[in-house]
């Protein structure tokens, strides 16, 4: 399929699917004699797992850095999002939304006891 198929398979666009290729979270698709990218069902289904992962909070650097293992979580439920066994980056994203949670709730309470 097409870049557009593709994009519109994975839910984004084609400017996305040229972004993740060039940031190397896509490997670079096959082309067509004419040079148009073509993209086959593994390729949306990595999509689809890089926005559910960027979605989650994790940026393009944390992809990047481990663009190489994304493969192996394809058709799974990304680490950290019901896998009992987070991998680092995620530990760290959590330990950091811990963080601000607990900074958040720090400034409503105070917030909250002015308004009495």
């Amino acid at each position: 399929m097409r870049i557009g198929d593709a994009a519109a398979a994975a839910g984004t666009t084609p400017r996305a699917l040229r972004f993740y290729e060039a940031n190397g979270l896509l490997p670079p698709p096959q082309r067509t004699v004419t040079g148009q990218r073509v993209y086959g069902p593994r390729d949306v289904s990595r999509l689809r797992l890089i926005r559910q992962l960027l979605s989650l909070g994790l940026t393009v650097a944390d992809l990047r850095d481990r663009a190489d293992r994304l493969h192996l979580l394809e058709n799974r439920t990304p680490p950290g999002y019901g896998d009992p066994r987070p991998t680092g980056v995620v530990s760290r994203h959590i330990a950091t939304l811990n963080a601000e949670i607990a900074r958040l709730t720090r400034l409503r309470d105070r917030l909250a006891a002015r308004t009495r």
